[in-house]
């Protein structure tokens, strides 16, 4: 059986995705990237992404380092550069992925000003 050709799951041939080696982990955290700037630019929310991304990541880069101490995680098809303890593309994960989920929601339901704020259903 060749690799990412499966026929036993029933869902037919795998795309290879590691075809990038070591910075395959790289390459998805850009691509991923370049869709939530797009989103959160079409959206007109830039500066709030960036306050949220800002205000999480403390806490996701604690349970980050926790969970790759412990062994949670063993990331292969990485860099191998690391800053503060903890992968590259793991910090541009942790950005990535807020940046994603605010990017559909604001994309969806935001104002489209990055200034001013709808609080109309806050109290």
């Amino acid at each position: 059986m060749t690799p990412g050709n499966d026929s036993s799951s029933g869902s037919g041939p795998k795309i290879d995705i590691a075809i990038l080696g070591r910075y395959t982990y790289l390459a998805t955290e850009i691509f991923w990237g370049a869709i939530a700037f797009a989103l959160l630019r079409r959206a007109g929310a830039l500066r709030r992404a960036a306050v949220t991304i800002l205000a999480l990541y403390p806490i996701a880069y604690v349970w980050d380092r926790y969970t790759l101490a412990v062994g949670v995680f063993d990331i292969k098809l990485r860099t191998g550069i690391e800053v503060a303890g903890i992968p590259l593309e793991e910090h541009l994960f942790m950005a990535v992925v807020p940046g994603l989920v605010i990017g559909m929601h604001e994309t969806m339901f935001g104002t489209g000003d990055d200034d001013t704020h709808d609080r109309s259903d806050t109290r």
